[in-house]
Formats: structure tokens, sequence, C-alpha cells
């Protein structure tokens, strides 16, 4: 029994630690970049094969609440010649959605992270994915990337 109870022990410390060593947890600043089956974390600033594009469609004001909404498209530019496999998008509160179906092409987790759909599960190499999102007020969200697999 004492046997059993020590293996068991050493499969929880060895399952422990595999997670926690697995790379997929960087520091602020830093984006989980895969690529061919290696993880790395590198700083946000320094990754240029991927590029977040956003710009206004149009702005309008709600005739019965006088709140003012702003759609807003986002480019995903893909510069490298091998598809995105993954990418998670992080944000802050100036994504302030108009409501839970104000946004379209990615999907809103409920930790305020982007991921591509189910529909749409990579960026092709060279490539541009589009996303939309309808926000309050007229601000751009500030959204970076947190996570690349290619």
């Amino acid at each position: 029994m004492k046997v059993l109870s020590i293996v068991c022990a050493l499969l929880l410390l060895i399952a422990v630690s595999s997670a926690s060593t697995s790379g997929l947890i960087c520091r602020y600043g830093e984006i989980n970049y895969t690529r061919n089956s290696i993880c790395s974390c590198i700083p946000w600033y320094s990754c240029h094969d991927i590029v977040l594009n956003q710009y206004p469609i149009s702005t309008w004001t709600d005739s019965v609440t006088g709140q003012v909404y702003t759609q807003i498209n986002v480019d995903i530019i893909n510069h490298l010649v091998v598809d995105v496999k993954k990418i998670v998008i992080g944000s802050d509160s100036t994504l302030c959605l108009r409501d839970s179906k104000s946004i379209w092409n990615m999907q809103l987790l409920s930790n305020g992270d982007l991921i591509f759909p189910q529909v749409q599960p990579s960026v092709n190499k060279d490539n541009v994915y589009t996303f939309g999102f309808i926000v309050k007020g007229t601000q751009k969200a500030n959204l970076y990337i947190k996570a690349i697999v290619y």
C-alpha cells in the first residue's frame, strides 16, 4: 500500500511539473510564440510576423438612449510563409461591446480574450483575416497578441 501511495505521489508530482513548465505562460508584455512545436516567450514589440490593424467603419448615435457606437474592423495580417494555426488576442476595458452579439469572426472568451471561431481555424500564409465588433463610444479597443501558434 505504501508503494502505491509513493507511486501516486510521484505521478502527481510529474504531472504538476510538466504542466507548469510547458512554456504556455509568459510574463506581462511577452507573447507565447510557438513555431514548429518549439514554444518561447518573446517581447510583444519584437513580433512583426503578425500585425493587428484596427480601423473604424462607422459611428452613430442611438436615437433612444443617446449612446454613441462605433463599428471597428480588425485585420490580422500574416506576413509569414506559414499558416497561423492559433492566435490569442488580449484586450482590456476599452473593448466595451454594445452587447454580447456585437462581435463577429472571432470568439470572445469569458476572460476577455479573443480566439478564432471553430469555422476559421487559421490564417493562411501571407494573408489577412478580418473580424469586427461594435463598441460603445468612438475609441478603438486596446488589443494585443498574447499567443501565436504556427
